[in-house]
């Protein structure tokens, strides 16, 4: 293997900590399996020249005592191998399940900006097919090359005892294999991580075809996502063939070695029998070692394409887990944040993402507990960037941001996301029933919970015209249930989290005016007496603040009350809200 392939099982092994553990006592199996395997041909040896060639004639008895030795030998070596590969099985399913568990949370760590650097496919890739690979090399090609380590050391010995003028010739045949095999390996590297992320990249356009085939249907561009589809899956299968070409092609030297080897076998091991420097048993014992010999090689090289597509799937696993959270949770070095209302005060921040423009700048506030607040401003002002800096979504470039006096950068995420709760402009529900989807925020509340949170929130009634109750299922992305529904059941659940600061990101937006009265009853009922923030797209949700934030390109222009901002003729709040009241009438 190449140094870098090496480096690459080396970490990978080391991330994967459960491999290790009984890997001595698993070898140790492989061992006494190929032991079984290589009884056979020194039965053969055994049996020619002592039992059908002995000094007196042929030996029946000698005979059938070697067949019964070579068959408890194979016994023995079947059962070896039997629990040599559960043993590996096992241990491979639980290390790779920990490393697919590692995986997934350190995506999930990652900040908003590292996951929407990469498209999701690619993402799920490294969870599901990266892993899958790594599983099924482990798991078979593993297997085989731990049987074909240990067949090639033990035929290697016995050869040698027989005779080390053949095993030399044997080792020099293939010689050449070895180099060829050498060269080919790194270009195998290289076309095998090319497959590993043609796979990710259709897997992505798979997902997203599915996910949005309404939109696909609405819009009939159904045949430009199937071209989009068929691109991928054609950019794929010429990797594939790329990679088997040079697989085959390092195959096939093998074939070229074996060859060699065997004919230089029978020609110099035939010199040497005439000559008295081997028996016939002998000679025949040493044709069946070379053929335990050969079959290890030309597994190799037929192994070598499974494991270079399984270190490349476990490159793509280690470049994930090599990203550092930009957003990491200070654990056991943070700290909670302190009991109570919660106030905040963002102290000059500035804010940019990768290569583009300031989104926020020299933000300075000071906000009150148990305040409500809207944010307000046109599309790309950095209303949602505030949303998502105060919650520790994503972290400033310059300032801080403080809760009650702790900066967020020092609270541990346990605190921190038991105490403070975003509901996204678009409501994302699980998989689930309504009631599950709530209980995810509130995993130990009651049906009877549950109902009084409905009725407190004056969703009752909405809850029991759901075709099963609160057992209803919302299905993927709750796209079971309308736009406006899935607000209700998001309020619902920040409601029973019980925040101390409660930050919407306009939960009455995209819904039709009935949905509308509810949510905004719903609100009252969430937002009474805790520090909340509203993002606010409709400013009939400013008008129901304490005070109104106005952000203009990233900047704080205006706070105030609603009343006061509207009567500053000719200021930006003024003209938006202008703007609004013309466009709902």
């Amino acid at each position: 293997m190449s140094d870098g392939t090496l480096a690459t099982v080396r970490r990978g092994i080391a991330l994967s900590p459960e491999l290790r553990p009984g890997l001595a006592g698993t070898i140790a199996l492989a061992l006494v399996q190929m032991g079984g395997r290589v009884a056979v041909p020194i039965a053969v040896q055994q049996g020619i020249d002592h039992g059908i060639r002995g000094a007196d004639g042929p030996d029946l008895g000698f005979v059938v005592e070697v067949v019964a030795f070579t068959f408890v030998a194979l016994v023995i070596s079947t059962i070896a191998g039997y629990l040599m590969t559960r043993r590996l099985f096992t241990v491979s399913e639980t290390a790779l399940g920990a490393l697919r568990s590692r995986t997934f949370r350190h995506i999930h760590d990652l900040s908003m900006l590292h996951q929407q650097s990469e498209r999701r496919g690619s993402m799920v890739s490294r969870v599901t097919s990266d892993v899958d690979q790594i599983s099924q090399f482990l798991q078979f090609g593993g297997v085989q090359l731990l049987l074909s380590a240990g067949q090639l050391l033990v035929s290697t010995l016995v050869m040698f005892i027989y005779s080390w003028q053949l095993t030399l010739v044997v080792l020099l045949a293939f010689g050449p294999s070895v180099v060829i095999i050498r060269l080919f390996q790194k270009r195998l590297g290289a076309v095998y991580r090319s497959v590993r992320e043609r796979t990710g990249v259709m897997l992505g356009a798979v997902a997203e075809s599915v996910v949005g085939a309404m939109v696909i249907r609405a819009y009939g561009v159904g045949g430009r996502t199937e071209q989009r589809l068929d691109t991928s899956i054609e950019r794929l299968r010429v990797a594939q063939q790329r990679a088997l070409r040079t697989s085959v092609t390092s195959f096939s030297s093998g074939e070229i070695g074996a060859g060699l080897a065997l004919a230089a076998v029978v020609v110099i091991g035939t010199l040497l029998g005439v000559g008295g420097g081997l028996s016939v048993g002998e000679l025949t014992a040493f044709l069946f070692l070379v053929t335990l010999f050969i079959q290890p090689v030309q597994i190799a090289t037929d192994m070598l394409n499974e494991a270079q597509n399984a270190v490349a799937g476990w490159r793509r696993v280690l470049d994930v887990l090599d990203l550092d959270p930009d957003v990491a949770d200070p654990d056991d070095e943070g700290v909670d944040l302190p009991p109570g209302p919660l106030s905040v005060r963002f102290g000059d921040v500035s804010f940019r993402y990768p290569g583009g423009p300031i989104v926020l700048a020299d933000v300075d506030l000071d906000l009150a507990a148990r305040r409500k607040y809207a944010v307000v401003g046109e599309t790309g002002s950095g209303k949602t960037t505030f949303a998502k800096l105060l919650t520790r979504l994503m972290d400033p470039a310059s300032g801080e941001v403080l809760l009650s006096g702790t900066p967020l950068t020092s609270v541990r995420f346990s605190s921190l996301r038991s105490r403070v709760v975003m509901v996204p402009q678009d409501g994302f529900l699980f998989d689930a029933t309504v009631a599950e989807n709530i209980r995810f925020a509130a995993p130990a509340l009651t049906d009877a919970d549950l109902r009084a949170a409905f009725t407190e929130l004056g969703l009752a009634d909405w809850a029991d015209g759901l075709p099963a109750g609160l057992d209803t299922p919302v299905g993927e992305r709750g796209e079971a249930l309308s736009v406006g529904e899935r607000q209700l059941v998001a309020l619902v659940r920040a409601y029973v989290a019980d925040p101390d600061l409660l930050v919407l990101d306009e939960a009455t937006s995209a819904v039709d005016p009935a949905t509308e009265v509810r949510l905004q009853r719903a609100l009252d009922t969430v937002t009474r007496g805790r520090t909340t923030v509203a993002i606010a797209h409709r400013l009939s949700t400013a008008q129901s603040a304490d005070e109104v934030i106005v952000v203009d390109a990233g900047r704080v222009v205006q706070r105030g009350p609603h009343a006061a901002l509207v009567a500053e003729e000719g200021s930006i709040y003024a003209k938006l809200y202008a703007s609004w009241l013309e466009q709902t009438r």
